[in-house]
């Protein structure tokens, strides 16, 4: 019997139940690896997830690279739009007229020359109100006479200015205030070049002439070299050379601004019983709008916000803000710092809403001279002769007799 041999149906039977039970043991292994492979991997890559993460919380400099990826860091919140980010503030105080000069910041004069800007009026007034504390410069100052011109557009009489400027770079600074849509362009050869600022439309007889008279007075402030500011306009001439003008305002303590009290209909007749209390009737003045004032006072004009609303509330024309705004804020407040008189000469003396007109006709020696030494005035303390240093409404027309006169006149170089 140990001899008898098992059936082949059962050998295959057996054979059969070996390959299946083979095959799922195979099975069986390749599921376990799997499952095994799939745990692995999630360790690692959450392990190295975290130790990725750590390492950047730890050092920034640190990223991320992939093919993982780790959580990011909040994303950083986007900057505003260029039109409303704040313009750096350069305060441009050269010692020399060369290109090479410098002011405090290090920028060189050159770079400094576009006065364009993207402030608003709110920031402008603001940055320009800053005084310093320290009294102690720790550069050299050299005091300037800022040059405002307030024009509608074209300036005709460019040429007798270039004149008057010639050879005394760095002692003076030039602004104008244009309409904004005006688009004529300046030489780069032009000591006008450059100069023109932000500005807003100007209607006369409105609180929009107050406006730019500021938007000039608060441009001209940031250059802190600036000491006196004139406000002018294209129809202004100069009456006598730089030096001369340059040495009558630096050697005076005092702004020149007329603020007067005219009891007639045009002067008190235009104030508003609603801008009491805090203006009174003997409060109100009138005054050209035609001004020359030191740096001090130059501050307080542009701070002030008290007495700019209640003129921009009440009054309107027949009351004319820009003759009686300032002369009055002035008498009430600033009374000391002002010698009460124009240095900008007018002919009022025909009557009527404007003054007169001159052109070619008008320009003689003895009609100019009879403007710079026809008047009597104080100054520092005594009496002088010479009380105008600007005047005005000189045509187009007038420039070429002008330009014919000024070197033996006027002590311009010809």
């Amino acid at each position: 019997m140990g001899n008898e041999q098992l059936p082949l149906s059962w050998i295959s039977r057996l054979l059969n139940a070996c390959l299946q039970l083979n095959h799922v043991f195979h099975f069986l292994s390749f599921a376990i690896g799997l499952s095994l492979g799939i745990v692995v991997s999630l360790y690692i890559k959450s392990f190295s997830l975290a130790l990725r993460t750590s390492l950047y919380s730890i050092s920034p400099s640190i990223s991320p690279q992939p093919p993982l990826r780790p959580l990011s860091p909040p994303p950083l919140q986007p900057l505003p739009p260029p039109s409303k980010l704040p313009p750096l503030l350069v305060l441009s105080v050269p010692i020399n007229s060369t290109s090479n000069d410098t002011g405090p910041t290090g920028v060189s004069l050159k770079e400094q020359k576009s006065l364009m800007h993207n402030m608003s009026d709110e920031e402008l007034f603001w940055r320009a109100s800053m005084v310093p504390k320290v009294q102690e410069l720790p550069y050299k100052l050299v005091r300037k006479v800022a040059f405002m011109f307030l024009t509608k557009g074209p300036h005709p009489l460019v040429p007798l200015w270039e004149k008057f400027f010639e050879g005394h770079g760095g002692l003076y600074s030039i602004y104008v205030h244009p309409h904004p849509s005006f688009d004529e362009s300046v030489p780069e050869t032009s000591v006008f070049h450059g100069r023109r600022i932000p500005s807003k439309p100007v209607y006369w007889g409105t609180a929009s002439m107050i406006d730019a008279e500021r938007r000039l007075l608060a441009n001209a402030l940031l250059d802190f070299s600036n000491q006196r500011f004139v406000l002018l306009s294209e129809s202004c001439i100069p009456l006598f050379n730089f030096t001369t003008t340059y040495n009558y305002l630096m050697a005076s303590n005092l702004s020149f601004l007329g603020s007067f009290d005219d009891p007639r209909k045009p002067g008190r007749g235009r104030y508003n019983p609603q801008m009491w209390p805090a203006i009174n009737i003997s409060d109100w003045r009138k005054g050209s709008q035609w001004f020359e004032v030191h740096r001090e006072l130059a501050v307080q004009i542009i701070s002030d916000r008290k007495y700019y609303t209640i003129f921009g509330e009440y009054c309107h024309p027949p009351c004319y803000m820009d003759e009686h705004y300032i002369p009055t804020l002035v008498n009430m407040l600033y009374v000391k710092m002002n010698s009460n008189r124009s240095i900008t000469w007018v002919d009022w003396s025909r009557g009527g809403p404007h003054p007169s007109k001159f052109g070619w006709g008008d320009i003689t020696d003895e009609f100019l001279n009879k403007i710079r030494y026809g008047s009597d005035c104080i100054y520092n303390g005594n009496t002088t002769n010479i009380c105008f240093l600007f005047a005005r409404k000189f045509l187009p027309t007038a420039l070429e007799p002008l330009l014919r006169i000024a070197p033996l006149l006027l002590g311009f170089d010809p």
